[in-house]
C-alpha cells in the first residue's frame, strides 16, 4: 500500500491520459525521466507491468486499466477530501471563455460539481470562439479559457478531442453530393480549417452552404438536411448520424483542447476551477 503514492498514481494517470511519457511529464510539472523512473519503481513494487511501451506511446496493460480505475477513484476523493476542508473560505469570482461547442457537452456537469463544492464562487461564462477568446486572456477580460489551441491561445494541454462529421438520419444521403455541401464554423476556427484541409486532401469538392460562430446554427442547418458539419466528436446530439470513411467522407484531424489563463487568474478560486476541470476532462 506504501507504493500506491498518490503523486505517483497522478503520473500514472497523466501518462495514460496523454499516452505520452513526454506530455505526461509536461502536465505533472516533473521532468521526463523523473516520471518514468517512478512508473518504473511502481511496476517493481507491484510485480506487473502497467503499460506497454511503443516507439511513440505507451498504452495501459490489462493490469495497468484496472489500476487506473482506482487511481483515478482516489484522487478524485483527495480533491474532494481537500475542497471538504477549504471550500468555506473560498469566496469570490471566476470568468470563464468557452467555444459554444465545448460549453454544451463538456462543461456544464463540471460547474455544476464545482458550484456545489464552492458555492461563494460566482461563475460566468464568457461564449466565444477559441480565436476571440484569445485577446480575451491576454488583457485579463476572462480568467480561464477552454478551449482549442489557436495562434495567440496557449495553456495547459488537456485531450486530444476528435472530429467527426454529421448529419441527419433523414438526410437521403446528402453526404454522396458533389460539391458537398457543409457547415462549419467562421474563418480562423481549427474545426473549419481541419475539415476543409481533409476535404481537399481527399480531392472532395465542397461548397459551404452554412458558415456560423454559433454551434445552434451549425446544428439547424445540419437537422433541415441541407448539409453535414465537421463537429468535436463531444458536441454531436445523440439523433445525428455519423459518418465516416464508409460513407466516403475522410477522417478530420482532432482538435487539442487546453486550458489557459490569464495573469490575473493567479488566485484560489481560479485554481480550484482549473484543476476541477482538468482533472475531469483528462478522465
Amino acid at each position: 500500500m506504501k507504493a500506491l503514492d498518490l503523486d505517483v498514481l497522478t503520473m500514472m494517470v497523466a501518462v495514460a491520459d496523454t499516452g505520452n511519457i513526454s506530455r505526461a511529464a509536461e502536465i505533472v510539472h516533473r521532468s521526463q525521466s523523473a516520471v518514468s523512473m517512478q512508473i518504473k519503481t511502481l511496476e517493481t513494487a507491484l510485480g506487473k507491468p502497467l503499460f506497454v511501451r511503443k516507439p511513440r506511446s505507451v498504452i495501459p496493460t490489462q493490469d495497468g486499466e484496472v489500476l487506473l480505475t482506482f487511481a483515478r477513484r482516489m484522487l478524485a476523493l483527495r480533491d474532494e477530501a481537500w475542497a471538504a476542508v477549504v471550500r468555506p473560505d473560498v469566496t469570490g469570482r471566476v470568468v470563464i471563455g468557452v467555444p459554444d461547442d465545448y460549453a454544451s457537452s463538456l462543461l456544464p456537469s463540471i460547474l455544476k460539481k464545482f458550484s456545489a463544492t464552492y458555492p461563494k464562487v460566482e461563475i460566468q461564462v464568457v461564449g466565444l470562439p477559441s480565436v476571440a477568446l484569445a485577446p480575451m486572456v491576454k488583457d485579463g477580460s476572462v480568467d480561464l479559457v477552454c478551449g482549442t489551441r489557436v495562434k495567440g491561445l496557449s495553456g495547459e494541454f488537456i485531450r486530444f478531442e476528435p472530429m467527426i462529421w454529421a448529419a441527419a438520419p433523414s438526410a437521403h444521403d446528402i453526404w454522396r453530393e458533389r460539391p458537398l455541401p457543409i457547415a462549419v464554423f467562421m474563418p480562423g476556427s481549427v474545426a473549419r480549417e481541419n475539415a476543409i484541409r481533409s476535404l481537399e486532401q481527399a480531392k472532395i469538392t465542397y461548397r459551404t452552404s452554412y458558415e456560423s460562430p454559433s454551434l445552434l446554427g451549425l446544428l439547424s442547418m445540419v437537422e433541415a438536411g441541407l448539409a453535414v458539419a465537421p463537429l468535436a466528436r463531444c458536441a454531436v446530439p445523440a439523433h445525428l448520424t455519423l459518418l465516416g470513411h464508409a460513407q466516403g467522407l475522410p477522417e478530420i484531424a482532432a482538435l487539442e483542447l487546453i486550458l489557459a489563463r490569464s495573469a490575473k487568474s493567479k488566485r484560489p478560486p481560479c485554481d480550484f476551477l482549473a484543476e476541477k476541470i482538468m482533472s475531469e476532462l483528462r478522465r
